[in-house]
């Protein structure tokens, strides 16, 4: 688990979280997860109750219009990462 991505939870949410943490969450995602709205929504609770950060509806719609509309290779967990982490 990169620090950067520790660094960067950190950073956005004011939350410490670990790599297990995250480990744990990413264990469950697939390339469907991205592609199922349901199991993106499931996600985006998950990660929110992770760091204790409320999403609003408006921010998880917005989340997953990019998510879909990105010319992600869902394939490629690095490159979504990279997105994330507004890193090119």
């Amino acid at each position: 688990m990169s620090k950067d991505v520790l660094n960067v939870v950190k950073k956005k949410t004011g939350k410490s979280v670990t790599p297990k943490d995250i480990e744990r969450i990413a264990s469950g995602v697939k390339p469907s997860t991205l592609q199922s709205e349901t199991q993106l929504r499931q996600l985006i609770k998950q990660v929110s109750g992770l760091v204790n950060v409320k999403v609003s509806e408006e921010t998880v719609n917005d989340i997953i219009q990019a998510v879909k509309s990105s010319k992600l290779d869902t394939n490629n967990m690095q490159q979504l990462m990279n997105m994330m982490m507004g890193k090119k």
